[in-house]
């Protein structure tokens, strides 16, 4: 969703923030359309990621602060950077392509490769981890919240499936679940068994309910916040937020927001999504700092 993003930092700015900064896309955007920009802060906390992003923004070398971390903390990271606030801050959530088509990180079900969903490799905790020590109800309540449909039924086998042996590759969970998984035209349930599995494995929940205030706290008045979520949780998270936050509330004698809402209606990809069709999920919010 470049050509939505590039639109809603539409004004001059001097700082921006990148707290999911991939491989650098939205990044390099940004940074050609603001030639006037002095520093883009990129957060991210696959290293992999980080190299390929050092590749593909080369050019913009001396604008650039590379930081290998989650973006929950981002008020630190801004701090060893020297930064105070940002006219600018992004975040574009889930798991990236690259991801996804990198055998060995277990991402996909297309792949045979162990149940690792890790960003960060030096992360103490992975998808099998949570397979074979959550309890049932720890389990069910995991694809319940993942929006998963027959959740109990499949937190159930996995627990009975384990007791057998240890579930310890992508396909050793879909072999698990044979039978148990429903495909439609708009919904495959294994999609969402694992997309729920990464969502824990990364606390990408948490993190997310713990950026925004700090996000918040950190632009300038004026200073946009766009967020692209893949998932309704966490585009729930952001409705919320906004409108919590787009309320009248004290401040002195005065009732203000703290922000104006910017997308009434979320916004989704057009014409991305037929190149891109992991993009047809994506929705997009943005508010501006009052």
């Amino acid at each position: 969703m470049v050509d939505e993003v590039l639109a809603l930092f539409g004004d001059k700015m001097s700082t921006f923030l990148d707290c999911n900064l991939g491989v650098g896309g939205h990044a390099k955007a940004i940074l050609q359309n603001h030639p006037e920009l002095a520093l883009l802060i990129g957060i991210d906390k696959d290293q992999s990621a980080l190299k390929l992003a050092k590749q593909n923004l080369g050019a913009f070398e001396a604008k650039v602060k590379y930081v290998h971390g989650d973006f929950n903390a981002l008020d630190q990271h801004l701090k060893i950077v020297g930064i105070k606030e940002v006219d600018g801050v992004l975040f574009d959530l889930g798991v990236s392509s690259m991801q996804l088509d990198e055998e060995k990180r277990g991402f996909s079900f297309r792949f045979n490769s162990p149940l690792d969903m890790r960003m960060d490799q030096t992360d103490p905790v992975c998808a099998k981890d949570i397979i074979n020590t959550w309890t049932e109800k720890e389990l069910g309540e995991l694809f319940k919240n993942g929006d998963v449909r027959n959740f109990q039924a499949i937190a159930k086998r996995i627990v009975q499936s384990r007791k057998k042996q240890p579930i310890l590759t992508t396909f050793d969970l879909i072999h698990c679940l044979e039978g148990l998984l429903i495909k439609t035209r708009k919904h495959n349930s294994a999609t969402l068994v694992f997309q729920a599995l990464r969502l824990a494995v990364n606390k990408e929940v948490k993190h997310l309910q713990e950026a925004l205030p700090k996000a918040l706290s950190m632009l300038k008045k004026g200073g946009i916040c766009v967020v692209i979520s893949f998932h309704s949780i966490e585009d729930r998270i952001v409705k919320n937020f906004i409108r919590e936050n787009s309320a009248k509330q004290i401040e002195g004698e005065k009732l203000i927001p703290k922000v104006c809402n910017l997308t009434k209606k979320p916004l989704t990809p057009k014409e991305e999504t037929k190149i891109n069709k992991r993009a047809r999920s994506a929705k997009l919010r943005a508010f501006r700092k009052v």
